[in-house]
């Protein structure tokens, strides 16, 4: 094959890889006009800064891992509650209350690591016990014996709620749970409540469900005409079932188009427009990394899933359902769906966020984290709130 072919290939391969981003990583149609305008040798030399510089996605605490029922190897990693964690950070969040005995699990999105929830991690650091983990094929986890090889099957959101269940025996054995998730983590603990109803009621104390969807996501139009998303629907699953037997091709295909497809995270991972280049790298960088036989065995989950009969079981418990407001990847009238069905749950809405909105608003989803925790009890009252409070 001569190179002028090869390239061709490969940018083909770049596009089509860039394409099923849309659907599978919060991407879609549309490139900023900066990159139309800024030459390429400019833009790898801001992105080469950014990751020499960010900061985010930095912090580690103490790993361990679970083994899945099917054999994957979970990566997570804990951080525990200090005696001399900052006091400024204590009561900015929970003013003059005190964490109680908590973990708080952090369950991240398709595509996305527990680097996502970088912020709120940063905040709670020290505070609360809190867990991390990887999704199976995602960031430091392994993939099933049965998601490798020329007769890998899909992976299913009941899956994933298995492999919660698995992570929770091992890194928080014991003691009341908050469980918050994003997107398809979200989804993870639906799975998890279907699954594992008695559990949930018996160990979760309340549970935040952060840019996610309970079903109907074949109606999602991701911004596009309604037409081509359906025409694209019919086709995809045949088109990532091809390129991911083709994995090593694509990767050098979607290296070859970068530009093209950071524009494409960024336009659909937020909305704000004056997110800091710095987080919006890092959402590429997490995106980016993940494997385009991963993206093909987690796709078909989302036209399948469905999850509003599990809500109920959260019922007797606070819980927070927010969203961006310009979410187009798992849209806000999901995420008020959920609080229909729950009919005491807090709905979040928060203007001028995208499908990222931890990344892009980290303070309020924070706070709103915060208060979570206060309502479930998690952080009891010791002393009437005073001037100092966050919440009085």
């Amino acid at each position: 094959m001569g190179e002028s072919s090869s390239t061709g290939t490969w940018r083909r391969a770049g596009f089509a890889s860039a394409a099923i981003g849309v659907l599978a990583a919060g991407a879609a149609a549309g490139v900023a006009v900066e990159r139309l305008t800024v030459g390429r040798s400019v833009r790898q030399k801001a992105r080469l800064a950014l990751d020499a510089t960010g900061p985010y996605g930095g912090l580690r605490g103490t790993s361990g891992r679970a083994l899945a029922d099917d054999g994957a190897v979970l990566y997570y990693e804990v951080d525990e509650v200090e005696d001399d964690a900052a006091p400024a950070r204590r009561r900015r969040l929970f003013g003059r209350k005190e964490p109680a005995p908590v973990t708080v699990v952090f369950s991240h999105g398709y595509c996305l690591t527990q680097d996502s929830w970088h912020f709120q991690r940063a905040a709670l650091r020290g505070l609360v016990r809190t867990v991390h983990w990887d999704q199976r094929s995602h960031g430091r986890s392994g993939q099933g014996a049965a998601q490798s090889g020329a007769d890998a099957v899909p992976v299913t959101i009941d899956r994933l709620g298995r492999d919660l269940r698995a992570v929770l025996d091992v890194a928080a054995p014991e003691g009341p749970l908050v469980l918050v998730g994003h997107s398809m983590g979200g989804m993870t603990i639906m799975a998890l409540a279907e699954r594992y109803p008695e559990f949930v009621r018996d160990r979760v104390v309340g549970v935040a469900f952060v840019g996610t969807s309970a079903g109907k996501l074949g109606e999602v139009s991701y911004g596009l005409p309604i037409a081509g998303v359906n025409a694209v629907r019919r086709v995809l699953p045949g088109v990532l079932r091809a390129l991911g037997s083709q994995a090593e091709l694509v990767e050098r295909g979607r290296r070859a188009t970068a530009d093209l497809f950071a524009g494409l995270i960024k336009k659909y991972s937020f909305a704000a427009k004056d997110v800091d280049p710095a987080v919006a790298r890092f959402a590429e960088r997490m995106i980016e990394s993940t494997p385009i036989d991963v993206v093909a065995a987690f796709y078909p989950a989302f036209a399948e899933h469905d999850k509003a009969a599990a809500l109920p079981v959260f019922r007797e418990m606070p819980v927070l359902a927010l969203a961006g407001d310009h979410d187009l990847v798992t849209p806000s009238s999901h995420t008020e769906a959920i609080a229909d069905l729950l009919p005491d749950a807090e709905l979040v809405i928060v203007p001028d966020g995208g499908h990222l909105v931890m990344l892009e608003h980290p303070e309020a989803v924070t706070d709103r984290l915060a208060d979570l925790l206060v309502r479930a009890g998690a952080v009891p009252g010791t002393v009437p709130a005073g001037p100092e409070s966050r919440n009085g």
